[in-house]
């Protein structure tokens, strides 16, 4: 790790936090989804390996925390693609809370977990003086936090078109009597 540059290191951060984040727009299926999540998290990892180790190992821990829960979510409801997602909430409240809140967390939304370590890392380049780095770093995890948002808002917000078992559906009826 000492025979590379620390700037080529933190150049090489910031592209993967950017080609993750921007890789990820386009996806509908959940795989693909966190498959670019995990290259934007690399960059942000990356990032903290070359200014302070510890914060590294922080970061990958909460990292692995939320991504094996949101993988146990999408497992657990049977989620491939981010269209599916609405059928959560037919399945459990609870898992559905918990869904919504790893996929914010994951996109590093104030006050959850994920904030934290990227909050971390910002801070840590703003005291070593890449304030320029620390801001493009900043705006490159919009798009995941974009993408996150997304899937929750299909996950809590919409759900799947069901059939009635009612004869009329919010119709009047004609032909029905009242007993008086």
């Amino acid at each position: 790790m000492n025979n590379l540059p620390t700037n080529l290191l933190l150049f090489m951060g910031l592209l993967s936090a950017l080609a993750g984040g921007w890789g990820g727009l386009n996806q509908t299926q959940t795989r693909k989804i966190l498959a670019f999540s995990s290259i934007a998290h690399m960059g942000w990892l990356l990032t903290a390996l070359t200014l302070n180790p510890p914060l590294a190992t922080l970061t990958l821990l909460t990292y692995l925390l939320m991504t094996s829960t949101i993988f146990i979510c999408l497992n657990t409801t049977t989620t491939k693609t981010i269209s599916d997602m609405g059928t959560a909430w037919n399945q459990s409240p609870a898992l559905l809370t918990t869904m919504t809140l790893t996929l914010l967390s994951l996109g590093g939304l104030p006050p959850l977990t994920g904030f934290m370590p990227k909050w971390l890392i910002l801070k840590e380049l703003m005291m070593t003086e890449l304030n320029s780095l620390s801001i493009l770093l900043a705006l490159a995890a919009l798009p995941s936090l974009y993408f996150y948002v997304r899937m929750t808002y299909l996950t809590t917000f919409t759900t799947p078109p069901t059939a009635t078992t009612t004869k009329y559906k919010w119709r009047f009826n004609p032909n029905y009597k009242a007993n008086l």
